[in-house]
């Protein structure tokens, strides 16, 4: 998928991803319960870098996406229009820890990311309506250690 679909199912991916950590789901024992939050920080950060005004004051996942959802929803039409400004500059670039990005590409793999993450979740919520036994990162650790 090129970045104007996963652009296209943002909302999408977000709305599947906070209705399944509202529905109970517990996705601490895999990555994402590490690397959701981390995520939703970096868009923010992109976005900001734009002209956006997203703050996250919240640490925990739930709550960190609650936090972001919200101000999306609230300023939907002008972070549409960053998106779209972010996507479209093939020159603007961003400070970050490594060196210099294009703020496009970090844009892009954001979007990826969330697009990976709702499918994840799907795949998790289907499990556990199916009845599966939770999946947890000791089990898969304890497997490959024998």
């Amino acid at each position: 998928m090129e970045a104007a679909g996963y652009y296209q199912q943002f909302e999408r991916n977000l709305d599947i991803i906070l209705s399944g950590l509202e529905a109970g789901l517990n996705i601490q024992p895999t990555a994402l319960g590490i690397s959701l939050p981390l995520e939703v920080y970096v868009l923010s950060e992109v976005l900001n870098q734009a002209g956006g005004q997203f703050r996250l004051t919240t640490d925990d996942v739930l709550g960190r996406l609650r936090e972001f959802y919200a101000q999306f929803r609230q300023n939907e039409a002008s972070t549409e229009a960053l998106m779209q400004q972010i996507l479209s500059d093939k020159k603007s670039v961003m400070r970050t820890p490594e060196g210099r990005v294009l703020t496009k590409e970090m844009l892009i793999r954001r979007l990826e990311y969330f697009n990976e993450a709702a499918r994840q979740v799907n795949v998790m919520r289907n499990q556990h309506a199916l009845g599966s036994p939770p999946q947890s990162r000791s089990g898969v650790g304890a497997a490959l250690q024998k």
